[in-house]
């Protein structure tokens, strides 16, 4: 319970990185916040781990999100200004392929800057890279990565600053709410605790803490991939949407470059079961990429670790009230794009708990208003 003995206001339950951020603003507004994780601070059993994430704003998934966007950007800022270390890394991004011109219309309406590279350009900006001359690039500046865990423990150690309790290695066993008060009722492994809001930010047990909204949710398990550099190949963040899967990757860090394919094959039907070994079989289509793109990293891969995504059926996020109960608040379906707007999710769920609405447009990630079918990618 909050330190004051007093009950709280405000139930969070999963503190990655859309509730971490969530427990931090509802915090900072003077709620007593309570917030539940089955793991630990930063853990490596869901989706907010793994070393880094893109971010960008000439969102070719849809100009809906660039606004969204924005203001993460500023969030991070804000975050990284009262933190202890980097949190977004702003090395541009190059994107090739199919969905250049779609990123570059959006970009352009919504003043994003960005330049357009022939694929010889690219080559000679950037000679780790391998472009075949049909591949038009666009290169974002103001794109680049988030420290993952850096930015879940800023907001998590943020939100215990500003009064938050937070419940590490405590299950969710059941919630409700009570028909009689309107009360939230959350059973975990130590206890049972209630209060007048919920927020609900489960990541891969969203499945099942949110089977009634109305929207299927399915967790897929997924594979990060990291390469020997032994010299560093010069490039920024990069995307290829090619015919052959839309892979992805970072900068050379500590000798090592992270590489993946934005791809989910493999549903799980327990996260807890989601198996963690990456056999040779499954690492072929990453590696057979960076032979042919990434000639300077060694192959076989160095090391390989698994996440979990949770995909909605056109991969947009899920970020709404409960369409039964007006005082849950949730977020869920990331669908493997989600961990760049965690700063701006998480003030938009403190909205939704706390006042019933938010300024922010998310009527296009609302339970019964959905985009047309769409491929998102990382």
């Amino acid at each position: 319970m909050p330190a004051s003995g007093q009950s709280p206001d405000v139930l969070v339950l999963g503190l990655g990185g859309m509730g971490s951020a969530a427990a931090m603003h509802l915090a900072r507004r003077g709620a007593r916040v309570v917030g539940f994780d089955r793991f630990g601070p930063a853990h490596d059993r869901g989706s907010s781990h793994g070393e880094s994430r893109l971010i960008r704003q000439a969102y070719f998934e849809s100009p809906a999100y660039v606004p969204l966007l924005k203001r993460a950007y500023q969030l991070w800022g804000d975050l990284e200004a009262a933190s202890d270390g980097s949190l977004l890394h702003r090395t541009g991004l190059i994107l090739l392929g199919k969905r250049v011109g779609t990123a570059a219309a959006i970009a352009h309406d919504h003043g994003i800057a960005i330049e357009s590279l022939t694929a010889a350009e690219t080559s000679a900006r950037f000679p780790g890279l391998v472009v075949s001359e049909d591949l038009v690039g666009l290169f974002e500046p103001g794109a680049g990565w988030l420290g993952v865990e850096a930015c879940v423990e800023a907001h998590l150690g943020a939100a215990t600053s500003a009064g938050a309790t937070l419940c590490f290695d405590e299950t969710v066993t059941s919630w409700r709410v009570d028909d009689r008060t309107g009360e939230a009722v959350v059973v975990t492994t130590r206890g049972t605790y209630r209060a007048g809001k919920l927020v609900i930010a489960g990541g891969a047990w969203a499945p099942s803490l949110l089977a009634d909204i109305g929207v299927p949710l399915q967790a897929h398990r997924v594979v990060q991939m990291w390469f020997e550099a032994p010299t560093d190949p010069r490039f920024p963040c990069f995307a290829f949407d090619l015919e052959r899967g839309f892979f992805y990757g970072f900068p050379r860090k500590d000798g090592r470059v992270k590489v993946a394919e934005h791809a989910a094959r493999d549903p799980v039907d327990s996260p807890e079961q989601a198996r963690r070994e990456v056999s040779d079989d499954e690492a072929r289509r990453v590696e057979g990429f960076v032979r042919d793109h990434l000639p300077g990293l060694r192959t076989p891969r160095a090391t390989a670790r698994t996440c979990l995504y949770t995909m909605t059926p056109d991969e947009h996020f899920v970020v709404d009230l409960h369409p039964r109960h007006p005082g849950v608040a949730i977020a869920a379906g990331m669908s493997g794009h989600g961990f760049k707007f965690a700063s701006v999710i998480g003030e938009v769920l403190a909205d939704l708990a706390l006042e019933g609405r938010t300024r922010h447009d998310i009527s296009f990630l609302g339970c019964h208003a959905r985009l047309p079918v769409s491929k998102p990618r990382s």
